[in-house]
């Protein structure tokens, strides 16, 4: 029998996952002459995934207001196929950032930064790569436990990897709106941030992701 803290221990592999591949990037030596900036495709990924977050958020916060009828319904299976997708292209950018080694810090923010700071730069970062994936999956377990299969684009069902009961369904709901929220709150976290260093400090952080 399923229980929430199997289901929920589950979904924390890709998270475990994504925070193996964040220090292996961060810390692995290298020989070649470390880059400035990200690579074109890095900063392809990081936007597209950005504004997708932006919008999945926002299209989440109005649904669930909305009272029971076909809009409400095609909002959730746009949302879950969104989900989908936004799983997909972090997978993605997973693979990218490991064999893609990402720029090191500026010389100057290095200086400048005080030791806590940049421990906290680099939570704040693994701590959005396991959300990019704890939350979708949190979201299909919910889903398939609630009896409602997700068929991407309404064409390719795709498999439940928890079975249908209620009880299990309850107790998965709280728990993608907490990740959720939590990963708004981080990204809100990380524009201030990207924002000040920009604006503020003027140490060049910013311009290694803009095109």
């Amino acid at each position: 029998a399923s229980s929430p803290e199997r289901c929920t221990a589950r979904a924390s592999h890709p998270t475990r996952f994504a925070l193996r591949i964040f220090q292996m990037t961060a810390t692995a030596p290298s020989t070649a002459a470390p880059a400035r900036r990200y690579t074109r495709t890095a900063m392809l990924l990081h936007w597209v995934l950005g504004l997708a977050l932006v919008g999945l958020f926002a299209v989440g916060l109005y649904m669930t207001d909305l009272p029971f009828s076909p809009q409400r319904l095609k909002l959730y299976n746009w949302h879950k196929w969104a989900g989908v997708t936004l799983l997909a292209l972090s997978a993605l950018r997973l693979v990218w950032r490991l064999v893609h080694r990402p720029p090191a810090l500026p010389a100057g923010v290095q200086q400048a930064m005080p030791g806590w700071q940049k421990q906290a730069h680099h939570a704040t970062h693994a701590l959005l790569y396991a959300l990019f994936f704890a939350v979708p999956l949190i979201g299909w377990a919910y889903s398939s436990a609630a009896g409602f299969p997700i068929a991407f684009l309404g064409l390719w069902q795709l498999p439940d990897f928890v079975p249908v009961s209620e009880s299990l369904a309850e107790a998965i709901k709280p728990w993608h709106q907490v990740t959720a929220y939590a990963l708004a709150g981080l990204v809100v976290l990380h524009i201030a941030a990207a924002l000040k260093h920009h604006f503020v400090d003027r140490d060049g952080l910013l311009a290694r992701m803009l095109p």
